[in-house]
């Protein structure tokens, strides 16, 4: 039988790759650094795509499972209302960053800044609350 325990701890730090990943674009582009953003960007991309495919890997049926939040108390609504938070955005987030990104690597900057606005604080919560829902899973409460 497989063991699919570790793929969580992959996801919670691919994760936060991507946050920090995003973090470090949006500095860079701030400062005017173009060729490090995109780098840096396209980066992010691949990270929360391979997050996609390790995330449906583990919870396949057969796989990893269903986990149950054990916290108790005043800590249930709040991780519920992120787990919920999370789980909204992180479908709406995925065709934002499409468009986001095809606008950049097109060369639209205005249409991808607009977009991007919108796009980098969204990706950003989704790529945190990921990481928090694992330390509240399978870390803190358990």
């Amino acid at each position: 039988m497989t063991d699919y325990s570790i793929f969580p701890k992959i996801n919670a730090a691919l994760n936060g790759c991507s946050a920090i990943l995003l973090v470090t674009g949006h500095r860079l582009i701030l400062r005017g650094r173009m060729a490090a953003h995109r780098a840096v960007m396209l980066t992010a991309f691949g990270t929360s795509c391979f997050f996609l495919l390790s995330y449906l890997y583990y919870h396949w049926p057969g796989h990893g499972g269903v986990v149950y939040f054990r916290g108790t108390g005043w800590i249930r609504p709040v991780y519920f209302a992120i787990l919920i938070s999370h789980t909204i955005l992180a479908v709406i987030i995925v065709p934002m960053v499409l468009v986001t990104l095809t606008r950049g690597l097109r060369g639209h900057f205005d249409r991808h800044r607009a977009i991007a606005r919108w796009t980098y604080p969204l990706w950003l919560y989704v790529s945190v609350t990921g990481v928090l829902v694992y330390l509240m899973l399978f870390r803190i409460f358990v």
